[in-house]
């Protein structure tokens, strides 16, 4: 899709209006070798636009695999180390902005999907989508073997809570190691569901959504471009 080309630079971070003509100007702006001197040329950004000598930073939309490190908050206004400083500085200024689909504390590890797209964030994070999210939880002690069960019956509820939990899947690997599969977003549910069994949760790294899970070339801390197959997976029934 065109769009005028001071609306694109700006929309994409890298400046004021008043700044990115003046860029536009000083000849900063390249497509296919020929300079681009009009800020109100319509254009198509494409990989043979360059900035200030680099290819132009993508576009809308833009969705991000994330394997986030322990430490790392997902909120603005959460102490710590911001998810967001991990990418240029400039994509805060993006608009549409960048929003975690979802959040994982700062103690927890593991896949996040990070985007401008909100019809996609609200898709994934819908109830009506029952997207699946799968965490592999270390525990403080060895489970007591009934836990799976109640998990599954959609019968427990969290304290503090009313309303039931929706039927969640425990897999048990070791005493201590279990993998959990749950279909809702509540506060800290995971931990919370172990507390409830009388359990506490040491380490938990979030493994997939849907059906995307953490690739194996994406080391933590680490993120990067999601591609329109990954996206599909999310919404692949689990």
């Amino acid at each position: 899709m065109s769009v005028r080309l001071d609306r694109l630079l700006a929309n994409l971070g890298y400046g004021s209006r008043r700044e990115v003509q003046a860029m536009i100007a000083a000849g900063q702006v390249l497509m296919g070798g020929g300079t681009l001197r009009d800020p109100g040329a319509h254009v198509t950004p494409g990989p043979g636009m360059t900035v200030a000598g680099q290819p132009i930073d993508p576009p809308f939309p833009l969705t991000l695999l994330v394997n986030k490190s322990l430490g790392v908050v997902c909120s603005h206004r959460e102490a710590g180390r911001s998810l967001y400083e991990l990418f240029p500085d400039r994509w805060r200024r993006r608009a549409p902005s960048l929003s975690s689909v979802g959040r994982l504390d700062a103690e927890t590890t593991g896949l996040l999907l990070v985007t401008d797209n909100g019809a996609l964030l609200h898709r994934i994070i819908s109830p009506r989508s029952h997207v699946a999210k799968r965490y592999l939880a270390t525990l403080a002690e060895p489970l007591a073997g009934h836990e799976a069960a109640l998990f599954a019956t959609g019968a427990l509820v969290l304290a503090g809570e009313t309303k039931p939990l929706a039927p969640a899947k425990l897999e048990t690997i070791s005493p201590t190691l279990a993998r959990l599969t749950i279909r809702e977003g509540r506060y800290h549910q995971v931990r919370r569901m172990f507390a409830a069994v009388g359990n506490r949760v040491t380490a938990l790294d979030r493994e997939a959504v849907g059906g995307l899970e953490t690739p194996s070339d994406l080391p933590v801390g680490a993120w990067r471009i999601a591609t329109p197959a990954e996206l599909a997976s999310v919404f692949e029934p689990r």
